[in-house]
């Protein structure tokens, strides 16, 4: 592999992990849109559009990075391992 190579996956990867980042952020529109006084046919369309693009550019995202990333990625945000990493710390001591 060139070095060309090596910074043009560095780059993917970097703009990778940026776009699944920007869409973990616009997760919290739907959280922030029913607080807001829009009307409430706009905010009909903002809550789902926002999760839909969110979802795309996720998936994006894991394309550029790649798959072991994304699940590794994924699973932080799994609330079920939360409490499994807890439960090994107890174990532990």
């Amino acid at each position: 592999m060139t070095s060309n190579e090596k910074t043009q996956k560095s780059f993917a990867y970097k703009l990778g992990l940026g776009i699944i980042i920007f869409s973990l952020s616009l997760w919290l529109i739907p959280i922030i849109t029913p607080f807001t006084p829009i009307p409430t046919k706009v905010k009909a369309g903002i809550i789902p559009g926002s999760i839909i693009l969110a979802e795309i550019l996720f998936w994006l995202g894991a394309l550029l990075v790649g798959k072991e990333v994304a699940n590794k990625f994924k699973s932080y945000l799994n609330p079920k391992k939360w409490r499994e990493k807890g439960d090994t710390q107890k174990n532990e001591e």
